[in-house]
């Protein structure tokens, strides 16, 4: 499966079950739910990153994922939805009564893709609002917005300068030494499943 291949409704609902199926093991046995890659279909066994990003009555709950693929999609899915519950530093752990109201939502990301820019403004104009997440470094400081941040930040004024704050920098803080990268994310919940 290369990236410009959706995955299947069939796929889509496989991968929520086992984010929702890793955190209630979460809240019974304290870890993730271990799933065997060779149980699912070829194309949920591919080394894939993923996001796994949870809500509560529309606000965020948790939000942990990877940039790089390191492990099979499925197992990628368990071990982050686990994670956005329990382990999300912003958020307290899950409590079992916020398990029935919880709402997921993954996002599977391509490859990064480094950008080129010699200012602010070739940067902001290469950006493609709804499509891009967007990676910042500069030194030590690190951040990044997934595609589906451009839902609340539609502005890329705004939506660059709220990814230098997460970063740790100031919102017009400008240096010839920032690197960014964009990615695109297939992103789904509940209603793209069915």
């Amino acid at each position: 499966m290369s990236f410009t291949e959706q995955l299947s409704k069939p796929d889509r609902a496989i991968l929520l079950d086992v984010a929702r199926s890793s955190i209630q093991h979460g809240l019974n046995q304290g870890q993730a739910l271990l799933v065997n890659p060779e149980d699912y279909p070829e194309n949920l066994r591919l080394l894939r990153a993923t996001f796994v990003t949870l809500e509560i009555e529309g606000q965020l709950r948790g939000c942990i994922g990877a940039l790089a693929a390191y492990q099979p999609l499925v197992q990628d899915v368990a071990t982050h939805a686990y994670a956005a519950a329990f382990e999300d530093p912003r958020f307290p752990e899950l409590r079992a009564d916020e398990f029935p109201r919880l709402e997921l939502h993954i996002s599977v990301l391509s490859p990064p893709e480094p950008l080129h820019f010699g200012s602010e403004a070739e940067l902001l104009a290469q950006l493609r609002p709804g499509v891009d997440g967007l990676i910042l470094h500069f030194r030590h400081h690190r951040a990044t917005f997934l595609p589906a941040v451009w839902e609340h930040l539609p502005d890329p004024y705004v939506f660059l300068a709220q990814l230098k704050q997460k970063a740790g920098l100031p919102l017009d803080f400008w240096s010839p030494e920032l690197q960014a990268e964009r990615y695109a994310a297939e992103y789904f919940g509940a209603a793209d499943a069915a």
